[in-house]
């Protein structure tokens, strides 16, 4: 085996391991924005006018 073949198969190696592991991390954060939007929805379903209001602007603040 040449070098540059050898050179190239590891290269791929790594590439796919790299992506691998961005798509193990994705998913750990998708998980936490899912929770995240999950608890928004409740609080939303349970009082939503009260919640809007915790984001008015009183006297130009």
């Amino acid at each position: 085996m040449t070098q540059e073949s050898f050179s190239a198969r590891r290269s791929i190696q790594n590439q796919q391991a790299e992506t691998e592991q961005v798509q193990v991390n994705t998913t750990g954060q998708s998980a936490g924005v899912d929770d995240l939007l999950d608890e928004i929805d409740s609080v939303l379903e349970s009082n939503a006018e009260e919640f809007v209001r915790g984001f008015v602007q009183k006297g130009g603040q």
